[in-house]
């Protein structure tokens, strides 16, 4: 059974950062979301972006629910209610999409799954809370900024947030963010490098989660 939208954001709140991760070798996904895991990190985004997204999604549920207590799985880059019923389905603990859409929303409201609408205006933002929403996905970070969310946050005060898309692996990118009022962080590439993870260097991915933790207690 899947997480309770409620205890779904709390663990957002509480994790701080979100690796966000595809890959068609399912095995390569494994190995990131164990070591993942194994750096500290209980919430995870893997994302529908691939040929390969549901099978790899389905073995890596059952590889959490097998050897990863307390870890949240969820979905990302869901467009549709369709996608969305696949992944759910599936057990997913939480749905992100990169737009903001009824459908999918309604979905995730009769299913009882936490739903995470990608936005990038006041209008998205405000589109987002009155579909129910109680969180949403800054996206595309890198365009918007830390200035933005300080701008647009006064108006949502019952709303979290949380950029993905270009937050960097720094003091002052990740200290910027969370001055600025996010809940947490979505993190891909910048994170879970394409260079470290080809090479199969797992303790150099694994130091590099654990940095970036030590960064946000800073400011978290």
């Amino acid at each position: 059974m899947a997480t309770s939208p409620q205890l779904a954001m709390a663990s957002f709140d509480q994790c701080g950062m979100v690796p966000v991760f595809y890959h068609d070798d399912v095995n390569v996904c494994k190995t990131v979301l164990k070591t993942c895991y194994e750096a500290g990190v209980r919430v995870f985004e893997f994302t529908n972006r691939g040929v390969n997204a549901t099978k790899n999604f389905e073995v890596l549920q059952t590889y959490k629910k097998e050897h990863f207590p307390g870890l949240l799985l969820g979905i990302g880059t869901i467009k549709q209610a369709s996608e969305a019923k696949t992944y759910i389905d599936l057990d997913t603990d939480f749905i992100v999409s990169p737009i903001v859409d009824g459908n999918t929303a309604a979905t995730c409201k009769e299913h009882d799954v936490l739903w995470v609408p990608g936005c990038m205006t006041p209008t998205e933002v405000a589109q987002a809370e009155q579909l129910g929403a109680g969180f949403v996905k800054l996206f595309p970070g890198n365009i918007l900024g830390p200035g933005f969310l300080k701008s647009i946050k006064p108006l949502f005060p019952g709303l979290k947030f949380m950029p993905t898309g270009g937050v960097n692996v720094s003091q002052e990118s990740l200290s910027a963010w969370f001055l600025a009022g996010v809940t947490c962080v979505g993190m891909g590439s910048n994170l879970l490098t394409k260079e470290v993870i080809e090479q199969g260097d797992l303790d150099m991915l694994k130091s590099k989660i654990t940095q970036t933790f030590a960064y946000i207690e800073n400011v978290h």
